[in-house]
């Protein structure tokens, strides 16, 4: 009797092969390589490697069935980021080890300077986006980034977290709490902190209408209620306004549990001074490389990162560092 050795399913062997292909060509790797740390639309990225938009658009194709890439729509602009590897699915080691070994590749001297060139070109971008709408910067600061922005890219690196049913967060900052509503969908016990009794006013019209009955309104400066820690801590668009950020994310650090999240979302670094008196912003984003200094000095270890594209010029950093624990709030 002949025994029948059951071959794997097509499809899951499709979804392997799909992404050793989408690996297997040199260009699409340094596409990869200038995805780590920005984000880019698929003209900047023809322009950044010097072939036509249908050409790359291909290459981007093929990078998206192999989920290595994924898109966000901003009007008709459509920019491309890293996916993050899940490596409880088929394919998930090998995406992430893909990606760690093409973080160890150097691009071009050509690449690199194109890619100086496209990010001239946003700064331009968003000198002339601070003139048109100047008259309205005061009355709607979050003109720059504001949380529709930059929520789906949050939400991505949030749920792979996987806290688990009786994990609490904290907001610090909340805004005008419209974020409130998917931190208290996902965590038993949410936390706000402001020391801004106006926002704080905002934030509790947003938990009436939404019946957030798990949220929490605390009135109080970030940097001395020390004794409110949770374990995943949140903030959005937050560090600029500190004097001295180094300083005030090792402080808000220690709000991290044991075995807790920080998750921090910001503007990378700009040149745009204009935005200190629009915005109040005291910080013109910050450099990637800072922040990632700043966590591990406070005793965090890094974890994934997002970058999102914006059609004014302007870049959002999402990142994710980790508390080390013997007792992981963690799944």
């Amino acid at each position: 009797m002949n025994l029948r050795i059951p071959s794997p399913r097509l499809e899951q062997s499709d979804e392997l092969a799909a992404l050793c292909k989408a690996g297997g060509d040199p260009l699409r790797l340094n596409v990869l390589r200038a995805l780590s740390n920005d984000s880019f639309g698929v003209l900047e990225l023809a322009q950044i490697f010097a072939i036509g938009q249908s050409g790359m658009s291909h290459h981007l194709k093929v990078l998206a069935q192999a989920d290595l890439v994924a898109t966000r729509r901003e009007g008709n602009a459509i920019f491309y980021r890293r996916a993050l590897p899940d490596q409880l699915r088929l394919g998930g080691k090998l995406h992430a080890a893909l990606l760690e070994e093409i973080d160890g590749l150097t691009l071009p001297v050509d690449v690199q300077a194109r890619i100086g060139a496209v990010q001239a070109r946003r700064a331009a971008t968003s000198q002339d986006f601070f003139q048109r709408t100047e008259e309205k910067f005061r009355a709607q600061q979050d003109l720059i980034a504001g949380l529709a922005q930059y929520r789906e890219s949050l939400l991505s690196l949030l749920d792979k977290l996987s806290f688990d049913s009786q994990a609490s967060a904290l907001e610090v900052g909340p805004g005008d709490g419209e974020f409130l509503p998917d931190l208290a969908g996902r965590f038993a016990q949410v936390t706000a902190l402001d020391n801004s009794p106006a926002m704080l006013e905002l934030a509790r019209q947003v938990c009436q209408r939404e019946r957030l009955a798990n949220v929490t309104l605390q009135l109080a400066d970030a940097l001395s209620a020390t004794e409110t820690q949770a374990d995943c801590v949140v903030l959005n668009m937050v560090l600029h306004h500190f004097s001295e950020p180094a300083t005030a994310l090792g402080q808000l650090a220690e709000r991290v549990k044991p075995g807790g999240s920080l998750l921090v979302t910001e503007l990378c670094s700009h040149d745009q001074s204009w935005a200190r008196e629009a915005c109040g912003d005291l910080w013109l984003g910050f450099e990637q490389d800072d922040l990632a200094r700043w966590a591990a000095a406070a005793g965090l270890t890094p974890g994934d990162s997002l970058y999102v594209g914006l059609r004014n010029g302007f870049q959002i950093q999402v990142r994710h560092f980790q508390r080390p624990s013997g007792n992981p709030h963690h799944r």
